[in-house]
């Protein structure tokens, strides 16, 4: 369906009031999720499935008024990012409470220049990548399926719409009996692999990571797989056989994995990253250029609207302006504290910091949304490079005494907050775009309603965090308000505070980042390599995530990924290899959903009833939840499966 020449309802009052409100309740969810577990889930699908059953009530409703509806919402699963970052602010001791007005504008100034910086990247990593952006296509086809459900209900819309359906009743079923703890969510095993060595194996049963893993494809999968071996065959082992076991086998070596292997593939993901940036400058100045005389035709009237973004003029004012809050956000930080002496120049540095590196970061995280998807990106990984490129800078530019090390750690985390806004919203915005295109969007719209959901996530945020903040506190911080015993760990923000303080303190260990600096040359000069030979393709940025993100996240992707090549062998020995193919798509689509849906409404049942399992039905220590957990999780992928094979066997093409 094209935009171009349409009168198609796309942007309405309507689709907005109801995108801003799926904002606030989403962000909501994802802050307290996030601070629980270090997890957040993607608000994009759950969207627009929601838009679909609100907006269906009204006849002249289109599949392009959906899409921006979701285009709103999906903020919400990537700003709430922020807690990331931020709340390292009150761990170090530094606030007391989050200031709304300054949470807000980090918030909104970062998200927005987000969507701006990404505008010159749509066009070489969306239009004319071959990128796969698994949310953001399996938002399209659900969007589809809901359009082709409403409007002529073919056999094949039918059957398509079931996918969907069958796919999240999996997924959300799975998802709901982890819930309730009659059967595990994931399984953890260490053992020993010599003397003295050790290593483990954790596996996440989630059916929307096995969905994602058909979507990203063989290649991605494999390059995941290869970054787990690096990392729990290769480093664990070794690492753990240096030093004599201290406690527990599961506490020595998933301490070992979280201090010294993630920061491998944190360094590894450094390498990758600006290797990846290398390759994407001369798309990346294409797009430029594709946008300023996009621009041009829009304004004479001419061009397809499906390839117009906002004009260059609208660019550089809100830019403008975000640059002027950002401005004004770290002079006003700085002047208070002992470091007003050095105002110039820790300004002269941080705000190119948050400019340069807040593109850089745009192009790296829109580049790892679109390779595994904007839930499943590392985006922490981004966080941890630019707070110790920040804190480095801030040392060698302010030299600071043993009074201004206190106040330069929580300058050094607020500038990062500001460039991981930034990470969040480009982390999502291509996906978006992607849906759109594939829709038959136009990229302006989404661009401008994107702005607007920066905006509705970013009043929540503040409010969220110290209701948060009050109740429970953060591990390690001063839980001045606290009425609990029970702090929140926010994993991310506590690792991210201890660098900043590692570097401006002096005392960081910078051999595990060398060692995956290493790692990633090695592993960007055997994909090159790879790719010469016209074998197959292993991004080094996926070897990297696989490094760094757990297990329980990464192998259900790479079993996701294996599984869906099988199937697409046999796939193209069917009558309609097309069709084949297009309802595993929907299944998986369907699988991402169902757990997406199921992750809001638990999350505010936690956040109702203030329990951890509002759902459980049996102690946390059920003697069956492992083998019940294995054996539904298996069962379920079994029976999708064989459903669509089935339904494939059937289909005879016109």
């Amino acid at each position: 369906m094209s935009a171009k020449g349409s009168k198609v309802l796309e942007i309405t009052l309507r689709g907005l009031i109801l995108g801003v409100l799926i904002t606030l309740v989403f962000t909501a969810a994802n802050v307290y999720l996030g601070l629980k577990v270090g997890l957040t889930f993607a608000t994009s699908i759950p969207a627009a499935v929601i838009s679909m059953a609100f907006l269906s009530a009204f006849k002249d409703s289109t599949i392009l008024e959906n899409n921006i509806v979701q285009t709103v919402a999906s903020s919400a699963g990537t700003l709430s990012s922020i807690i990331f970052v931020l709340p390292g602010l009150l761990i170090v001791g530094w606030w007391a409470d989050f200031p709304f007005w300054d949470t807000f504008w980090i918030c909104a100034s970062g998200g927005i220049l987000g969507v701006l910086f990404t505008i010159p990247l749509r066009r070489a990593m969306v239009t004319t990548s071959d990128l796969p952006y698994p949310e953001g296509v399996a938002a399209a086809e659900v969007l589809e399926v809901g359009e082709a459900a409403r409007g002529q209900a073919t056999k094949e819309s039918r059957e398509g719409l079931m996918a969907v359906i069958w796919g999240a009743i999996a997924s959300a079923g799975m998802a709901l009996l982890a819930a309730t703890r009659i059967a595990t969510a994931e399984v953890t095993k260490f053992f020993a692999v010599g003397a003295g060595a050790y290593s483990g194996i954790d596996m996440g049963y989630s059916l929307a990571l096995v969905g994602a893993g058909y979507l990203v494809g063989l290649s991605v999968g494999l390059a995941m797989l290869l970054g787990l071996l690096i990392s729990w065959a290769g480093f664990v082992p070794y690492l753990t056989s240096l030093h004599p076991l201290t406690g527990s086998v599961d506490n020595y070596t998933s301490h070992l994995w979280s201090t010294q292997v993630r920061f491998i593939g944190a360094g590894a993901i450094a390498v990758a990253s600006i290797w990846t940036l290398l390759k994407l400058i001369g798309p990346v100045v294409s797009g430029v250029v594709g946008t300023l005389s996009a621009s041009r035709a829009a304004k004479a009237g001419e061009g397809d609207l499906t390839d117009t973004d906002l004009s260059p003029a609208w660019i550089g004012i809100i830019a403008l302006i975000c640059f002027a809050i950002i401005g004004w956000l770290l002079y006003a930080f700085l002047q208070p504290t002992t470091l007003a002496g050095s105002t110039s120049s820790l300004m002269i540095a941080s705000i190119p910091f948050v400019v340069i590196g807040g593109f850089l970061v745009a192009a790296i995280c829109g580049y790892m949304a679109g390779l595994i998807g904007s839930s499943n990106s590392p985006i922490s990984g981004v966080g941890i490079l630019a707070i110790v490129v920040c804190a480095t800078v801030f040392v060698a530019v302010a030299h600071p005494a043993d009074d201004m090390q206190k106040p330069l750690i929580a300058f050094a985390l607020f500038a990062t907050s500001i460039v991981f806004a930034i990470a969040t919203i480009s982390n999502n915005n291509l996906q978006d775009l992607k849906t759109g295109q594939l829709v038959g969007a136009t990229p302006r719209a989404q661009q401008w309603a994107l702005i607007l959901g920066v905006i509705a996530g970013a009043a929540v945020i503040p409010p969220v965090l110290n209701l948060l903040a009050h109740a429970f506190g953060f591990a390690g911080a001063p839980n001045i308000h606290t009425v609990t015993a029970q702090p929140l760990a926010a994993p991310q923000a506590t690792l991210i505070s201890a660098l900043a303080q590692g570097v401006i303190g002096g005392n960081l260990d910078w051999k595990s980042i060398e060692i995956g600096a290493v790692v990633g040359v090695i592993v960007v000069a055997l994909n090159e390599f790879l790719v010469w030979r016209k074998w197959i393709s292993l991004p080094p940025l996926a070897v990297g995530i696989g490094i760094y993100l757990p297990m329980s996240a990464t192998l259900p992707v790479v079993i996701g990924a294996i599984i869906g090549h099988f199937y697409d062998v046999w796939a193209n020995r069917t009558a309609s290899p097309e069709y084949s193919k297009r309802l595993a798509v929907l299944v998986a689509s369907g699988m991402i959903v169902g757990e997406s849906l199921f992750g809001v409404l638990n999350a505010g049942l936690i956040v109702g009833f203030s329990s951890d399992a509002p759902l459980a039905l049996v102690p946390a220590d059920f003697a069956y939840m492992n083998e019940i957990g294995l054996g539904v999780f298996t069962l379920l992928v079994v029976v999708l499966y064989a459903w669509i094979m089935k339904r494939a066997r059937a289909f005879k093409p016109a």
